[in-house]
């Protein structure tokens, strides 16, 4: 099998996690392109020791330390809105983002994650504390949650309200997700894709973002589909079933983009 067929199976993935770290699919699959660029350039460069997963995540780390914007090809606008993304990070260490992510999303071990981002595995484990430790300071918000499974909805209602934020309602259709964002505006969204009218979350979102601008978390159990780097497609994904801190992270994430800002 080549190289190419052995690591297909993972790019989805890696999207997730560069859209999760960069907080935006243009340049979250701006850095997977690269990372795929640097492995046709250099092919004996790929970490052949490891499993094909760990050294792909291996060699987007090393373009994410080391990549300059230029070189990744930004436009103008492009270059700036990253420069803003690139100051709203500085609240919070780089490595422990990365570390929460690797481990908490991505489902890497401690040990994989040590490796990927170059510490020892004890660090990997301080680094998470960190990040938890400022998910703690972080402003809760308030939540719509989409999601027409009565106890996967349950269970992320628990979970949201666990976090210290407010749940908003919780909607089973595409016509009640936008009266309920209508009449109590929140401040994070969280929808599966299904609805139980067999209408879409993502066309329930897409109804909601043209009355007010609000952070999304996807939630579906084929994540490939919504990952293809083909189309406009979501910034933050849980994949069914998920693991609390699979969520927690999401979370954190998303309201960490939202609620950053840089002054003018």
């Amino acid at each position: 099998m080549s190289l190419g067929q052995q690591l297909a199976p993972h790019l989805p993935f890696l999207r997730r996690y560069g859209r999760a770290l960069t907080g935006s699919q243009t340049h979250g699959d701006q850095y997977v392109r690269a990372t795929l660029e640097a492995i046709v350039a250099a092919p004996d460069q790929f970490p052949r020791d490891v499993d094909p997963r760990l050294g792909l995540y291996r060699m987007f780390q090393g373009i994410w330390s080391s990549a300059n914007y230029d070189e990744l090809g930004d436009e103008p606008e492009a270059i700036g809105a990253e420069a803003v993304t690139r100051a709203r990070l500085s609240r919070m260490t780089p490595l422990s983002r990365q570390a929460l992510l690797l481990t908490a999303m991505e489902g890497f071990t401690p040990e994989d994650a040590a490796y990927l981002i170059d510490v020892e595995t004890d660090e990997v484990e301080r680094l998470v504390s960190e990040a938890l430790a400022e998910i703690e300071q972080q402003t809760r918000a308030r939540v719509l949650i989409i999601e027409d499974e009565p106890i996967i909805a349950m269970d992320i209602e628990t979970i949201v309200r666990d976090l210290g934020h407010d749940v908003t309602g919780v909607a089973v259709t595409r016509d009640e997700a936008v009266g309920l964002a209508m009449e109590d505006r929140p401040g994070l969204v969280l929808a599966d894709i299904q609805l139980a009218d067999d209408s879409s979350g993502i066309d329930a979102v897409k109804d909601i973002l043209a009355e007010f601008e609000v952070p999304v978390i996807f939630i579906t159990a084929f994540p490939e589909r919504l990952l293809t780097g083909e189309r406009p497609e979501p910034t933050f994904l849980i994949t069914k079933p998920f693991q609390r801190s699979t969520v927690k992270a999401a979370i954190s994430q998303a309201l960490f983009f939202d609620q950053s800002t840089v002054p003018a």
